[in-house]
């Protein structure tokens, strides 16, 4: 959570903590409109509350020295930026229209600017004393309704919450702050908060805050930044830290809001490595199919090479003369050439479609979650929504895990490339069922533009690419895996309009999944 979430607190809960209150206090804007006013200032005027909200002050007092009281108070707090104690005597009248008169003593009234973090003027809290409240200044009611609002916030806040001193020294901590640091409130209140630090800044901490003090120059108030943590075992975490300023009177205090990022990491370096393998498999296996397209394609010329120098051998054969022997020897090197070339490029295709891979009992969902999470990055700008249907039967699957991640990565995305230039909506279905003979059915739909029968005819071959900077070997190597695996890939239309990609894997029967456990 941000620091401005934490600031921006709503003038509905202020207001209902105000209005709550037995002291009588008044909550207003700073254009001294009336926000609400509490249940003990309602009563001192003999006025409902729906009387006071959303008013001004020239609406529901009389005139006379006690609204000019009032007015000046609550401006002088307005401009100064703090508390402001009125030290004149007089009285506050609300407005009759039954004759009668009641009102409130300004001799102890106080009024207290509420900032944001930025240091603006959000609220104005005004608050007198009530008939037997003599020697009760507001400002300790302000005080009072303060820590009871803090310590609520404390324990609720999602966030670790910390608030300290201008001396750096711990004030508070919020109850999920003490979790995260192995700390209870009162092992921490009263000292530096570079506690919570590992070295170098531990020691650099205390610097950071007279530097701000002295030059008010902002370098992590507002902003937030990622650090690092020490718990009270001595171990460290990263975290993300949000800073707030709050000044009363010349004194500042500094709300820290911190979030831990140790399982966003964790599983930001877990995504990096399984994108990793899955790059470097898509990309040797597309070395593979280019290596076993391009000799078989070579292999044909070759062999026409081969057919056609044997061809010239002949004709060598029936001229005479002193030349002929070196051209025939020349001729018959070339043949011998052509063919060592040809059977090279066959070993080279044998090899690269004899490579075995790892293949072990893998959950599909889990596959299909991991895929997906790598290819829907960016899906929200994309405007893209994605429906999962995973039947809860088509569990297990004998894969080699990175490779049909490999396979689902490629549909995906493409599926999402398609709708980019479509029409809304544009809606990725993923879905998987039970096949025949132990077999587990994956598809990836999409609402595209769909494909013409004669591209659809030729898609899983390679070289063949709808996109205008394509390769075309992207669905020729998902037909090559599937194949490997023992399954089959094919693409159909779309009933409404796009299309359907779909893949088969050998599922596990119930007997085979006792064993793999």
């Amino acid at each position: 959570m941000s620091q401005s979430s934490h600031f921006a607190t709503s003038s509905e809960e202020v207001a209902a903590v105000v209005a709550a209150s037995a002291h009588a206090q008044l909550l207003l804007r700073p254009d001294l409109r009336i926000i609400t006013a509490s249940d003990g200032y309602c009563a001192a005027l003999g006025l409902g509350r729906s009387a006071l909200v959303d008013r001004t002050l020239d609406e529901v007092f009389a005139p006379g020295p006690g609204l000019d009281i009032l007015k000046s108070s609550l401006e002088a707090a307005r401009e100064t930026h703090r508390p402001h104690r009125n030290d004149r005597p007089g009285r506050l009248l609300a407005q009759s229209t039954t004759g009668s008169v009641a009102g409130l003593s300004l001799a102890e009234a106080v009024s207290s600017p509420v900032l944001a973090s930025d240091g603006t003027v959000m609220w104005l809290l005004h608050g007198a004393a009530l008939p037997g409240e003599a020697g009760r200044t507001h400002l300790a009611q302000a005080l009072e309704a303060a820590e009871a609002r803090l310590r609520s916030v404390l324990q609720t806040v999602p966030d670790a919450m910390i608030i300290i001193d201008e001396r750096g020294r711990i004030e508070s901590l919020s109850t999920t702050a003490e979790r995260l640091f192995g700390f209870s409130t009162s092992e921490v209140v009263g000292q530096n908060i570079s506690m919570l630090m590992p070295s170098p800044y531990r020691e650099q901490h205390d610097a950071y805050i007279e530097r701000y003090l002295s030059t008010r120059e902002r370098r992590i108030i507002g902003i937030g930044r990622i650090v690092v943590g020490q718990r009270k075992d001595g171990t460290t975490f990263p975290m993300h830290l949000t800073v707030g300023e709050l000044q009363a009177g010349e004194r500042h205090h500094f709300t820290g809001f911190i979030r831990d990022l140790t399982d966003q990491q964790m599983t930001e370096s877990r995504l990096k490595e399984l994108q990793s393998e899955v790059t470097h498999m898509s990309r040797y296996t597309a070395l593979g199919e280019m290596a076993s397209t391009l000799a078989h394609e070579i292999n044909q010329p070759l062999t026409a090479i081969s057919n056609y120098l044997k061809g010239s051998q002949r004709l060598i054969d029936r001229l005479d003369g002193e030349p002929v022997p070196q051209l025939r020897d020349a001729v018959g090197k070339a043949a011998e050439q052509a063919l060592r070339a040809g059977q090279i490029i066959r070993r080279l295709r044998e090899f690269v479609s004899r490579g075995e891979s790892e293949r072990r009992i893998e959950s599909l969902p889990k596959l299909i979650e991991d895929a997906s999470t790598l290819a829907l990055v960016g899906i929200k700008e994309a405007g893209v929504e994605v429906r999962f249907r995973l039947d809860p039967r088509a569990d297990q699957v004998l894969a080699d895990r990175i490779q049909i991640q490999q396979v689902l990565v490629n549909l995906i995305r493409n599926a999402i490339e398609v709708m980019a230039d479509s029409e809304p909506p544009r809606t990725l279905d993923i879905a998987t069922a039970i096949g025949s003979d132990d077999t587990v059915e994956v598809s990836v739909a999409d609402t595209g533009g769909g494909l013409a029968p004669e591209i659809a005819h030729h898609l899983f071959q390679p070289f063949m690419t709808t996109k205008r900077k394509g390769m075309g070997l992207g669905l020729s190597i998902c037909r090559t895996i599937v194949e490997a695996h023992g399954g089959k890939i094919w693409v159909e239309a779309r009933a409404g309009g796009g299309t359907v990609f779909r893949f088969t894997l050998r599922g596990l029967g119930r007997q085979e999944a006792g064993h793999g456990r």
